[in-house]
């Protein structure tokens, strides 16, 4: 089973996923952000991309949520709890979600948008190929792209890419 879309409750986690993306871009890092949210709603910890700031390629947010829910969560809190992120994972973010067993993802925007994006700003494409992150986590719950969202991210990624 693919994607679903994402519900009305879930807009305000992606809502602050964008505003970390946002807060990446003004940092100088690629537009991303991620948010944990435990079975109970509360946000667990959040992050943004930091990936040029800190010049280390796993600095990807989802990332940072894995390691923050590893070293702080139960297996049955990971499970619960629901990653809400501006963009769709990539494979090393998709790998470290699944094996660090945690529950559904929620993306604002998928990997085939963000590829489209870039390409139609001439942006060489990346170094890994990023398919859909039920083709790496197969029984994971994902629901996105939301696309109240896709024109915000669209333009914080031209706008980063344009001024790099």
């Amino acid at each position: 089973m693919g994607p679903t879309e994402p519900t009305a409750a879930d807009l305000p986690h992606l809502e602050r996923a964008v505003e970390l993306a946002a807060a990446a871009a003004r940092a100088g890092d690629e537009p991303f952000g991620s948010v944990l949210v435990g079975a109970d709603g509360r946000v667990l910890a959040e992050d943004r991309n930091r990936v040029r700031t800190l010049d280390d390629p796993t600095r990807h947010p989802e990332f940072e949520l894995v390691r923050w829910a590893t070293a702080h969560l139960t297996a049955r809190q990971r499970a619960a709890a629901t990653v809400f992120t501006s963009g769709e994972h990539c494979p090393m973010c998709a790998a470290a979600h699944g094996w660090a067993g945690l529950g559904p993802v929620v993306y604002a925007h998928s990997a085939a948008q963000l590829a489209q994006w870039l390409a139609a700003l001439g942006v060489p494409p990346p170094a890994v190929r990023c398919p859909p992150v039920q083709e790496l986590v197969p029984a994971l719950e994902v629901r996105g792209p939301a696309p109240a969202l896709a024109g915000r991210l669209r333009e914080l990624h031209r706008g980063f890419h344009t001024r790099a």
